[in-house]
């Protein structure tokens, strides 16, 4: 009864007023990703949390690739070393004892394949709740990680 009282623009605005609330619970990453998801730094705007990510990714992607380098570089240069120290006979390598090593090893990796430690899985089960709730976040790191690796 007390629709009918209202006039028709009061009707509608009340629509509208229902709409954005439902709109503001009901986040597009809510249909991707589950209802228990969203952004942990709801205080923050869209821009402002792909901005963040954003720099922040480019950031780590920009180390990575120059931590990378040098790193290739040593372990490569390492091995270089090696092989010159081993060609001119400042080394002897036990290759009949290296081949033991390398089988020993296989055995107990291939026992360990099929049990995963309790530890990854906790690990994966943080990383995947943590990236839906910070899903803006996240997709603003990823895309600066990508830059920062190509710059």
């Amino acid at each position: 009864m007390a629709n009918r009282n209202k006039e028709p623009e009061e009707e509608i605005y009340d629509k509208v007023v229902d709409l954005t609330e439902y709109a503001k619970r009901q986040r597009w990453w809510n249909r991707l990703f589950g209802k228990n998801c969203g952004p942990v730094a709801e205080k923050y705007s869209v821009g402002t949390q792909i901005a963040i990510g954003g720099l922040s990714g480019w950031c780590v992607g920009y180390l990575f690739q120059k931590v990378g380098k040098v790193a290739a570089t040593s372990v490569g240069g390492g091995l270089l070393l090696l092989q010159i120290a081993n060609n001119t006979g400042y080394i002897q390598v036990d290759w009949k004892r290296v081949e033991k090593d390398v089988n020993k090893a296989k055995k107990q990796l291939k026992k360990g394949t099929n049990q995963v430690g309790p530890e990854l899985n906790t690990f994966v089960e943080k990383s995947t709740q943590f990236v839906k709730q910070n899903i803006v976040i996240t997709s603003g790191f990823i895309g600066g990680f990508l830059l920062g690796l190509a710059s």
